[in-house]
């Protein structure tokens, strides 16, 4: 993508209302008004908020807001010419349970209140195979720790991969640390059992994936 591009990206993000790009000082200073308040002042209801974390192009979360009315998504990334196109789609469809937030996973507890979220979405994330770079893998047992401090006592994690690696390091931690894993899969296009939700979204990355003949893996777990 050219720097024209991402320019003219920025500047229509800016003037969105479904993009919300606090500054990390606005965060770590607990400054941040919709914190504990996405409900209330943002979504203007009580639906259930669902979080897809590294949402890219947001194809995953706009799609997951089609399909269930009745819940409220969150899009976050720290790319917002990414995400620029799924809030686009949002506004031209007249979407109002759907938005973005412009900030890095790691920050994720200074934008979301404990208990305030119902569900997470991890697709398709990068499964940092290198050993140094274990700390930024998504599903590490800190990461863990921090959607465990915004979810619910019930709340749902969803982890879709390509990355068999990712899959398999996943699953191990889990079942170290005794976590309730509620579905697995190595392959949920060769499984008549995968939830639909699951095997009926697929993003542009995804389809990519399949036409190579390259098996799609997915857990639902809980996190105690």
């Amino acid at each position: 993508m050219g720097s024209k591009n991402k320019l003219k990206r920025f500047r229509e993000n800016e003037q969105f209302e479904n993009v919300i790009q606090p500054s990390r000082e606005e965060l770590t200073d607990n400054e941040f008004a919709l914190k504990g308040n996405w409900s209330k002042d943002f979504f203007k209801n009580n639906n259930p908020i669902v979080l897809e974390l590294g949402c890219g192009k947001g194809e995953y979360t706009v799609e997951l807001a089609r399909q269930n009315p009745d819940k409220n998504f969150v899009g976050v990334d720290i790319k917002g010419a990414r995400f620029w196109r799924g809030a686009k789609t949002a506004i031209e469809e007249g979407m109002e349970n759907v938005a973005f937030i412009r900030t890095q996973i790691e920050l994720i507890k200074y934008v979301f209140a404990s208990a305030e979220v119902s569900e997470i979405w991890i697709t398709f994330p990068d499964p940092q195979i290198k050993y140094k770079r274990t700390k930024h893998r998504l599903t590490n047992a800190e990461f863990l720790i921090r959607y465990k401090n915004i979810l619910k006592v019930d709340g749902l994690m969803h982890l879709k991969t390509d990355s068999e690696f990712m899959h398999g390091y996943t699953l191990g931690l889990l079942h170290g640390q005794g976590q309730e894993i509620l579905y697995a899969h190595h392959d949920i296009y060769s499984n008549e059992y995968s939830p639909k939700e699951v095997t009926g979204i697929q993003t542009f990355y995804e389809k990519q994936y399949l036409e190579k003949g390259k098996p799609i893996t997915y857990i639902q777990f809980r996190i105690k």
